[in-house]
């Protein structure tokens, strides 16, 4: 939310006060974010629901050299990571975390707010309910399972649509006015009733647009194809078979919807998890977690964002100062504060930063930490490199 005049914060205060009694889980919400005692993901994130996990162990750890990984490049990652507001750097090399070093206090298992992590976990449940044909197929119409939508334009929206964030609905506008609707999608007791009534401003499928509507109906559909509440189908179908720690969904109300855009309360550790899984296609340690060719499916750039998958960044960003990744293969989850996944499966290998973005945004290169550890490994070969490679390019006057 944007901010305000000290004149606009008090009229506000005011109206939360008066406001209190008609619906007080939201005007508490929204004093904590004006006031800015929201800092503290707990204090906000509140009523949560379980999302009940294996509570196995960390990944075996071996030394980097066991992985043909350089340390002092690993250093290096680190020390740039420490330096820009990081709490957490866990990389992986072949289910191995390899490297990990933690700030603030933390470790692997403290509680961490995920920021948009969680978008990835819908996804890759969405995986698993086709292959448990609980969904038919990517291109099935919403209104199947968003029954108030059966005989609505808006129920043509696929599921690939919420997928590619290109359902075509038209996004709340952002505003800090706590009547608008980007408040109440935010801070409100009844996210779907929002959701539902945001308007087609465009067709399905043809412009991307980053918006929480888009994961929060797949959430939602999820749980109609499933008939679980959303937190237990990603607990029994994803998090608990990957051996992750118990955490928890902000909920909108006691008893109510579950945030799948955002908000999720895990520990840190777990998300090189997540990551591993990417890595291997759905796989995790011999367990197939995801169907074989969801995770590839991911990948498919959106047709109005080639930049973009299922919830992942393809590539670099290009921003002005930022160097290229170092191979092609390349994807990332991105937090919206600033937590990032690289994966590189070419090297089998997952990064893993958590933390807040620097306040100075061009302290930051999106692709320097990766850069660092992926330049570090011995059995690395840059991709002008590789077998194929145009030759007059390697050998000066060939």
């Amino acid at each position: 939310m944007r901010r305000i005049g000290t004149w606009g914060a008090f009229a506000l205060l005011v109206l939360a006060a008066v406001g209190l009694g008609r619906d007080p889980l939201f005007w508490k919400r929204y004093v904590l974010i004006l006031t800015g005692a929201s800092n503290a993901p707990s204090t906000l994130y509140q009523p949560r629901e379980l999302v009940p996990g294996g509570n196995e162990p960390p990944p075996p750890r071996v030394a980097a050299e066991l992985e043909s990984l350089d340390p002092s490049a690993l250093q290096a990652a680190a020390a740039y990571a420490g330096e820009r507001g990081t709490s957490a750097l866990i990389v992986s090399r072949h289910e191995h975390i390899v490297f990990e070093k933690y700030w603030n206090g933390t470790g692997f298992d403290t509680l961490e707010d995920a920021q948009s992590f969680p978008r990835i976990l819908a996804a890759l449940a969405t995986g698993i309910a086709l292959s448990e044909r609980k969904i038919g197929w990517p291109e099935e119409p919403i209104g199947n399972f968003i029954t108030e939508w059966r005989n609505d334009p808006r129920g043509a929206i696929t599921v690939t649509n919420l997928l590619q964030m290109s359902s075509g609905l038209r996004p709340p506008a952002a505003s800090s006015n706590p009547l608008g609707e980007a408040a109440r999608a935010s801070l409100g007791g009844d996210v779907i009733a929002v959701r539902l009534a945001q308007p087609l401003s465009g067709q399905p499928g043809m412009t991307w647009v980053d918006q929480s509507a888009d994961p929060q109906l797949l959430a939602l559909v999820l749980e109609r194809a499933t008939g679980q509440r959303y937190a237990s189908y990603i607990s029994t179908a994803l998090w608990r078979r990957i051996g992750a720690g118990d955490a928890w969904f902000w909920l909108d109300r006691e008893g109510g919807t579950a945030h799948a855009d955002c908000c999720m309360l895990a520990r840190q550790g777990d998300w090189i998890r997540v990551a591993e899984l990417l890595v291997k296609d759905g796989n995790y340690r011999g367990d197939e977690v995801v169907r074989p060719g969801w995770v590839a499916k991911m990948l498919i750039p959106a047709k109005g964002n080639a930049n973009f998958g299922s919830y992942l960044r393809l590539g670099a960003r290009n921003d002005a100062g930022m160097e290229p990744y170092a191979t092609n293969d390349v994807f990332l989850a991105e937090g919206a504060g600033g937590n990032r996944l690289w994966l590189i499966p070419s090297l089998h290998m997952a990064i893993l930063r958590m933390g807040r973005m620097p306040r100075n945004a061009a302290d930051w290169d999106d692709a320097r930490i990766p850069n660092l550890i992926i330049h570090g490994a011995r059995d690395f070969l840059p991709p002008q490199a590789r077998p194929g490679a145009d030759l007059s390019k390697l050998v000066p006057n060939h």
